[in-house]
């Protein structure tokens, strides 16, 4: 696994970039991420993939989570119960992750995104404006609402990964009734607390891969910096454009990468 051609590292590179780019301004970074060390690394192990994309992922989210709480000062009496509940859920949802086999990563992934997308263009107002639910006349049921997306997104980002930070997004918008841009903002500190828990399950594991992990988060790092600033800079109307367009791009992807599994 050491031993990888040039044109391999220069391939996860990039990849590490696009997926650093792409989740920083909507989410979704591991459906770039992901395909792209199955593909590089087809003799590694799921969970050595699973737990090397998370090494890679946390470089970018790292970036971007400061990035868009200096530029956007997100609400941190949504955000950090969200973040705790979400580090809560990936440490289980990561302890579960060494039960999956590679056959599993796409249906699930392809099931998920075909319901997020159509709840998306199904509302087309969705997330332009923010009008917070429950709101500063029922605190607790909002705080109820973001530790419950929290704990179940954070699970689903230990176990399986791919497509969280848009998921993060989408809950946020659609529950909570926060614009794109905000719940870029709090999806971003939510996401950095999922990677850092399955981190902490991956690593005394022995499963991540050191030297991709690394190649592919300076990647991210860079792409998350770019991407972040660019959200920040156009607003949510263009979050909104680029989720939607990110979310028809993985669906065809993995949709063919289905049939091509089943039918193939």
């Amino acid at each position: 696994m050491e031993n990888l051609d040039a044109s391999v590292l220069l391939f996860l590179a990039l990849a590490g970039f696009a997926a650093g780019f792409v989740d920083a301004v909507v989410g979704g970074g591991g459906l770039i991420q992901l395909p792209a060390l199955l593909i590089g690394l087809p003799g590694a192990t799921p969970v050595q993939l699973l737990a090397t994309n998370k090494l890679g992922s946390i470089c970018g989210t790292t970036v971007s989570s400061i990035t868009y709480f200096r530029r956007i000062r997100p609400d941190l009496r949504t955000a950090f119960p969200l973040a705790v509940a979400a580090f809560v859920g990936s440490l289980v949802g990561a302890s579960l992750a060494f039960l999956f086999t590679k056959e599993m990563f796409n249906p699930i992934i392809l099931v998920v995104l075909v319901v997020v997308g159509a709840y998306t263009l199904a509302k087309p107002s969705m997330g332009q404006l923010q009008q917070l639910r429950f709101g500063s006349r029922h605190p607790r049921r909002h705080l109820a609402v973001a530790i419950g997306i929290g704990l179940l997104i954070g699970a689903y980002d230990g176990a399986l990964g791919p497509g969280t930070g848009s998921f993060f997004v989408f809950a946020l918008v659609s529950a909570l009734g926060y614009g794109f841009l905000e719940a870029s903002a709090k999806a971003k500190i939510a996401n950095l607390a999922t990677n850092l828990a399955a981190l902490v399950i991956f690593v005394p594991a022995g499963a991540v891969l050191w030297k991709v992990g690394l190649l592919m988060g300076a990647g991210n790092i860079l792409g998350g910096y770019l991407g972040a600033r660019v959200a920040v800079a156009r607003g949510s109307g263009f979050v909104r454009i680029f989720f939607v367009v990110v979310l028809v791009a993985f669906v065809l992807k993995i949709g063919w990468d289905t049939w091509v599994q089943f039918f193939g």
